[in-house]
C-alpha cells in the first residue's frame, strides 16, 4: 500500500516541527518578574515584586512587595530604603509576608534618594545570608494602582 505524497509531506513537517522544542529552550518555562517590581534572593528568603513608591526625590517612600521564606526555620529580615530607617521583619518558615499597602503586614518606610522612574538602592539583610543591596524601581502615583500606596495619601 502506497501513501499519498501529501500525507508523507505532512508527516515530515510534523517531525521537523516537533524537533524545534528539543533543541531550543522553552522560554515560557523561565521564571521572570511579571510586574513593575524586581525579585531578589537573600539566602533562603526571596523578595518578590519589590518596588518603592514615592512622590519625588527626597520625599517619604514605602517599599512594596513580599518576602517568602523557603526554609524550615523562621528568619528575621532587616530592610531599609534609605540606610537609616531599618525595619526588622519576622518571616515564618514556609510563609510569605506582604510589605506595604492597605493589607500589608509590614511597612518599610524611609526617604527616597532618587526620583520616580529611577532605581533606589534597598538594603535587605539576614543573619545567615548577610547584607544584599539591590536596585529597586521607583514608582509614583501616575499609575492608579500606586496612587493609594503613596506615603502622603
Amino acid at each position: 500500500m502506497k501513501l499519498p505524497a501529501r500525507l508523507v509531506t505532512l508527516a515530515a513537517v510534523a517531525v521537523v516541527a516537533a524537533g524545534c522544542s528539543a533543541i531550543n529552550p522553552i522560554t515560557t518555562q523561565d521564571p521572570y518578574d511579571a510586574s513593575d517590581g524586581i525579585s531578589v534572593d537573600i539566602g533562603d528568603v526571596r523578595g518578590i515584586n519589590l518596588l518603592v513608591v514615592t512622590e519625588a526625590e527626597g520625599s517619604p517612600a514605602v517599599l512594596l512587595g513580599s518576602l517568602y521564606n523557603s526554609s524550615a526555620e523562621d528568619v528575621q529580615v532587616a530592610a531599609s530604603i534609605d540606610g537609616e530607617s531599618i525595619v526588622t521583619i519576622d518571616v515564618a518558615a514556609g510563609a510569605t509576608v506582604k510589605l506595604g499597602g492597605e493589607d500589608g503586614e509590614q511597612h518599610v518606610t524611609g526617604t527616597a534618594s532618587v526620583a520616580p522612574g529611577l532605581l533606589q538602592d534597598v538594603i535587605l539583610q539576614t543573619d545567615a545570608a548577610g547584607q544584599v543591596v539591590t536596585a529597586v524601581p521607583v514608582m509614583d502615583g501616575t499609575l492608579p494602582e500606586y496612587e493609594p500606596e503613596l506615603p502622603s495619601a
